[in-house]
């Protein structure tokens, strides 16, 4: 059995018969409301051979697969061989900072053991996309993103992105903080691009994993409504979005082209799904911002070393308290939708590089004190990046 918010009790064998019902399930799910009590952070990275970063990637010799770390974490690894840290979400973001480090620590020790070292950028700057793990899930994946094109191998296979998660607030503020969190991504996705280069290659692109990802299914990974109603308009999306997989005992999990999840209630595949299901299918949705009870932020490139912290820091300040919501609204409405040009131009886009001192400002008022000089030395070396030559 399920509990969902608003008491809301499903079997979770249970088979979904009605459109209706899988709406008003994952509208009950999708955001845990109330005070901010806890922030965490999802760290991938692109992993190379210290001597050799054009050499493909041994998995077996990394060996950091289901480890867990000094504070919780999870070490996982994806379909390319990237590294994945989820951190354990913590009170503060002190606690987070003090936290993340240490394990980032661990990491790295582990990984220099092995010969190995990270990259810290979005995107493979040095090999071209290579699948290095095999499961009836990637295997789908792999199939579904083929039918249109190969953005999405190398999505699988050479991005890594940095992935903050913060609670979704007070129920009367979630709509704003929804909007807020898309509003102010163009932004922070232009000052924190660094993936110019994949396989050896410029690309054009300020972030290339960012043009990688609109290169894949956008009714799975493209931006979801904003609006007075987060919650139902996630659930249409989700509903509406194509299946990527259907898990099976044995065999293929491939589905047909252009099967939703609406379809699969409706009686398009062997079996109606079930609510089990339902929670599998939503974390094949790779939206740029995604209610996973709280706000997981999907569009930021993975950051060298400890810069992390910067923007997860600035997210927080940023969507800290209504104030600071409407505030960050503000700072960023310039800016807000113009997502392929963040991704293209990064900070030399102008209207971008107008808007970000504005927004800057708001989120480093909400940064405790202690913490503020990192963050703003962080982000003054994205804008040197940024422009080079002054």
């Amino acid at each position: 059995m399920r509990t969902a918010a608003g008491h809301t009790t499903v079997d979770a064998g249970a088979e979904i018969r009605r459109i209706d019902d899988a709406e008003r399930y994952v509208a009950s799910i999708c955001f845990k409301t109330g005070p901010p009590a806890s922030i965490g952070v999802e760290l991938e990275h692109i992993v190379h051979t210290a001597d050799h970063p054009t050499r493909p990637l041994d998995v077996a010799a990394l060996g950091v697969d289901g480890v867990t770390l000094a504070h919780g974490g999870r070490l996982g690894l994806g379909p390319g061989g990237q590294v994945v840290l989820a951190a354990r979400p913590q009170q503060t973001l002190a606690a987070l900072h003090a936290t993340v480090d240490a394990e980032l620590d661990q990491l790295d020790d582990l990984l220099a053991s092995g010969g190995f070292r990270a990259a810290g950028q979005g995107i493979d700057p040095h090999r071209a996309p290579h699948r290095v793990r095999s499961s009836p899930r990637y295997h789908a994946m792999a199939a579904s993103f083929a039918r249109r094109g190969g953005d999405g191998r190398t999505m699988m296979c050479s991005t890594a992105g940095l992935r903050p998660c913060l609670d979704a607030g007070p129920a009367a503020g979630l709509a704003e903080r929804w909007a807020a969190a898309h509003d102010v991504g163009p932004t922070l996705l232009a000052l924190f691009a660094n993936s110019r280069v994949h396989a050896g290659r410029e690309t054009g692109w300020a972030s290339t994993r960012m043009r990688t990802w609109y290169g894949i299914d956008p009714a799975r990974a493209g931006t979801v409504p904003t609006g007075p109603d987060p919650a139902a308009a996630w659930a249409r999306y989700a509903l509406r979005a194509p299946l990527l997989c259907v898990r099976r005992q044995s065999g293929s999990w491939a589905v047909p082209s252009g099967v939703t999840f609406a379809d699969w209630v409706g009686g398009a595949l062997h079996r109606r799904p079930t609510y089990d299901d339902l929670d599998y299918h939503l974390g094949t949705l790779f939206p740029l911002v995604r209610p996973r009870g709280h706000l997981q932020i999907r569009y930021l490139d993975a950051q060298p070393g400890r810069d992390w912290f910067a923007p997860v820091a600035l997210l927080a300040g940023l969507l800290g308290s209504d104030a600071a919501v409407d505030a960050a609204r503000a700072a960023a409405a310039p800016a807000a939708g113009r997502w392929i040009e963040a991704a293209r131009y990064g900070l030399t886009d102008s209207v971008i590089a107008a808007t970000a001192p504005a927004v800057l400002d708001v989120a480093l008022a909400g940064v405790p004190e202690p913490f503020r000089d990192e963050v703003v030395a962080t982000v003054e070396e994205c804008f040197r990046r940024a422009w080079p030559f002054g």
